[in-house]
C-alpha cells in the first residue's frame, strides 16, 4: 500500500483515462522508489495530467524540487531533460537527478513561483519576456536529438489532414505550414527552443528574477519561440480591444527583440494554427470547434494588417 502519497478517486479517475491503469499503477510503485532514492517526502500532486504526472516534494539534499514521471507514448521528457541539462541553470530551473531509462526527472521548484500570467502590468510582462528571451538559444550539442520546429509544423498538419470533421481548421493548418516554410527559409538557425515560452512557464524566484521552466525542446530559429507568449496574451473574447492590445505587443516586440513585424505575425499564425489542431487531436468535442476556428481567424486578420 502506497503512503507517500494518497491520490483522489477523481485524480485516479483522470490519471487512468489519461495513461492508463498500469501507468497509475507504475506511477504508485515510482513513488516508492524515488522517495527512497532521492530521499523525498511531502508529496503535493499537481493536476495538469499533460505529458508528464508532476508532484512537489521535499527533498533531505536538494530542498524543495519537483519530481516529474512522464509516460513512454507522450514523448518529450527526454527533450525537457536534454533541453535542462544544456543550458544548465542558466534562465532555466535545474536538473538535480534523473532515471531517463524510466522517464523520471527531479527539477529545482522555483520558489515562490508565482506565473508570468500574475503580473498585472503588460508592459512589464512584455519586460520579463524580452529580458529573457535576449541571448537566451544556444546551438544545442546534438541535434538530431530533438525535434524540429518546422517538423512540427508538419506532423500536426499530416494529423488534421486526415480529420473530415474539421475540414476548415485544416485549411487553415495547410496555410500556416506553407508559412512557417517560407519564414525558415529567411530564418534558417538551428538553435535550441524552449518550444512552449510563456507566461505560466516563466516563473518568479525569491530573488526577485524570473525563472523558465518546462521546455518542450525543439530546433529551429529563434523567432519561432516568439509566438507563444502573444497567443497567450489572447482574451476569451474576441474584440477590437484585443485587436489593438495584439498590434500593439507585436509593435513592442518587434522594438525590443528586432525582429520584422511581418514575420511575427507571420510566426503568430503558425503557432495558434498549430496550438488550436493540437486541441483537435487532443480531444476537442465538436461544440468547441467554432471558438477554435474563431482564434485561428483573428490570428489571420492579423496576419493580413
Amino acid at each position: 500500500m502506497n503512503m507517500r502519497y494518497s491520490f483522489k478517486p477523481i485524480e485516479i479517475e483522470h490519471i487512468s483515462k489519461r495513461f492508463g491503469k498500469h501507468f497509475y499503477e507504475k506511477v504508485l510503485r515510482d513513488i516508492e522508489v524515488y522517495a527512497d532514492k532521492w530521499s523525498l517526502t511531502c508529496f503535493q500532486f499537481v493536476p495538469s495530467y499533460s505529458a508528464n504526472l508532476v508532484f512537489i516534494c521535499d527533498s533531505e539534499h536538494f530542498g524543495s524540487v519537483v519530481l516529474k514521471i512522464g509516460h513512454p507514448s507522450s514523448g518529450g521528457i527526454d527533450s525537457e531533460f536534454n533541453t535542462l541539462c544544456e543550458y544548465n541553470g542558466r534562465r532555466f530551473c535545474r536538473v538535480f537527478d534523473a532515471d531517463m531509462d524510466n522517464n523520471v526527472i527531479l527539477e529545482e521548484c522555483v520558489k515562490p513561483g508565482n506565473p508570468l500570467r500574475d503580473e498585472s502590468s503588460l508592459d512589464n510582462r512584455l519586460s520579463v519576456f524580452c529580458s529573457l528571451y535576449k541571448g537566451l538559444h544556444i546551438t544545442p550539442a546534438k541535434e538530431d536529438i530533438y525535434p524540429t520546429y518546422t517538423e512540427w509544423v508538419g506532423r500536426i498538419t499530416a494529423y488534421m489532414s486526415k480529420r473530415q470533421d474539421c475540414i476548415q481548421l485544416y485549411a487553415y493548418m495547410k496555410k500556416a505550414k506553407g508559412i512557417c516554410l517560407s519564414v525558415s527559409t529567411l530564418y534558417s538557425q538551428k538553435m535550441l527552443l524552449h518550444g512552449d515560452f510563456h507566461h505560466d512557464n516563466i516563473l518568479l524566484s525569491n530573488d526577485g528574477g524570473y525563472i523558465i521552466i518546462d521546455p518542450k525542446g525543439v530546433v529551429g530559429d529563434p523567432v519561432f519561440d516568439v509566438p507563444r507568449f502573444i497567443l497567450n496574451e489572447f482574451d476569451d473574447e474576441i474584440t477590437t480591444e484585443l485587436y489593438k492590445k495584439i498590434n500593439d505587443i507585436i509593435c513592442t516586440l518587434e522594438k525590443n527583440l528586432h525582429i520584422p513585424n511581418d514575420i511575427l505575425r507571420q510566426c503568430l499564425y503558425v503557432e495558434t494554427a498549430m496550438a488550436v489542431c493540437w486541441n483537435i487531436e487532443s480531444g476537442s468535442t465538436p461544440e468547441e470547434y467554432p471558438s477554435l476556428i474563431r482564434k485561428v481567424a483573428f490570428a489571420e486578420t492579423i496576419l493580413n494588417t
